[in-house]
């Protein structure tokens, strides 16, 4: 009985030990459970903090990729603003000048005492104050930048510079063999895409080349000319054809009809106002008032913005001697056979040419040469521009127009109509 009940309580005991397990095993399958929940939260707000650091990274390699953009834009900006600046350079200032030795110049001017100075030196200071009118900002703008900022801009500069002389030289390429075929009408017809056939050995080009004091229709000066003989050596001591009205030099007064020829005023025209405009050079320019015209038409009536030319995008007014020695030196490079800009062709140097096309405005000799000089710019500016010479009337000459006279005469009558008794 106590054996069973022993057994039994064994038995109990055992079933007991089953219903501890039992217990036991589900609080610690509960407590597994339960534990296994803070890692799974612990990780995703791992992830959820790696996530964000993330976008803060992205955002903020955002926002250095927009700085560096905008940084590249507002450089590239200015450099396009220098280079379009730079365009006026070789035409107006120096065609062969550097804007360093233009610099140069000014500063040994600055810095020395002595009043003596070379017809260069001298050259080159009158083309550094050019230099100033055109570009009003390059001298302070230079004075406060560092020297590698300054040489950047120099190199912007004379990269416009050189592409501007580079684009005029392609257009007249072109522009010029249309004006001498159609004005002369040649057998052999010059052919606007090669210049081989140009020069001395096309006839109406060689007339227009030959220096002025030979006369390109006798057979020996053409034969003497193309053989390079003795007594026809070609340089740039002679003033060439082109630049005569009617292409013919007076012997005995060479200055006369000198830089009139119809071809060069054509070659200006096609630079600084339009390639059109160039049709129409036999007239006084009445009517022509090209500055005028293109500040008034600043859009169409379409409201598309009316293109600009050259001498409005620099502001220029009137006809310089340094744009007329430019023109010149193109012309004469498009009747020319040589196929790339160079400053020798042959035995004429370009350079020295543009020299003494600039000199013979720019250091006339006497005060009657000088009222020359003066009388043959205006001359030009008439041409190029028209005859709208409004901006230069004095206050004494607008004074005594009949608008004002009358405005007088009205205040004055109304004044002693109240002083009368």
């Amino acid at each position: 009985m106590s054996h069973v009940e022993g057994q039994q309580n064994e038995g109990n005991t055992s079933e007991s030990y089953v219903d501890g397990e039992s217990e036991g095993s589900t609080s610690h399958t509960k407590n597994r459970l339960d534990g296994g929940s803070v890692p799974l939260q612990q990780s995703q707000a791992v992830a959820a903090h790696v996530q964000a650091l993330q976008r803060r990274k992205i955002a903020q390699l955002e926002e250095k990729l927009e700085a560096l953009e905008s940084g590249r834009a507002v450089k590239e900006r200015q450099t396009n603003w220098y280079v379009a600046k730079g365009r006026a350079i070789r035409r107006v200032v120096a065609l062969f000048d550097s804007i360093e030795d233009l610099v140069a110049e000014n500063d040994r001017r600055y810095e020395s005492d002595d009043p003596e100075t070379t017809i260069e030196q001298d050259r080159l200071q009158i083309g550094y104050a050019t230099l100033i009118r055109t570009l009003p900002w390059f001298h302070k703008k230079g004075s406060e930048m560092e020297y590698e900022e300054y040489s950047q801009m120099l190199k912007t500069l004379r990269q416009g510079a050189d592409g501007a002389r580079g684009d005029d030289t392609s257009k007249l390429k072109t522009l010029v063999s249309e004006w001498v075929n159609r004005e002369f009408k040649p057998v052999s017809l010059v052919d606007p895409d090669e210049k081989h056939s140009r020069g001395f050995t096309h006839d109406v080009c060689g007339r227009l080349l030959c220096p002025a004091e030979l006369d390109w229709n006798k057979p020996e000066v053409s034969a003497g000319i193309r053989n390079r003989s003795d007594g026809y050596i070609v340089t740039d001591l002679s003033f060439p054809a082109y630049l005569y009205e009617k292409y013919t030099a007076n012997p005995d007064d060479l200055e006369e009809g000198l830089f009139k020829g119809k071809i060069l005023i054509q070659g200006y025209k096609a630079v600084f106002t339009s390639p059109s405009s160039a049709k129409d050079v036999d007239g006084d320019g009445d009517g022509a008032d090209v500055i005028g015209n293109n500040r008034r038409a600043k859009k169409s009536l379409s409201g598309i913005k009316v293109k600009k030319h050259v001498a409005q995008i620099i502001q220029m007014e009137k006809v310089t001697p340094r744009s007329i020695a430019y023109i010149a030196c193109q012309v004469r490079f498009a009747l020319s056979s040589v196929t790339s800009w160079r400053s020798m062709d042959g035995d004429f140097d370009y350079e020295q040419f543009w020299r003494t096309i600039v000199d013979f405005f720019e250091r006339a000799p006497g005060r009657e040469a000088q009222r020359r000089v003066d009388k043959l710019l205006e001359w030009w500016t008439r041409k190029v521009f028209g005859r709208n010479r409004r901006g230069e009337l004095s206050d004494a000459m607008r004074v005594n127009m009949s608008v004002n006279a009358l405005t007088r005469q009205r205040e004055q009558r109304d004044d002693a109509a109240f002083d009368s008794p």
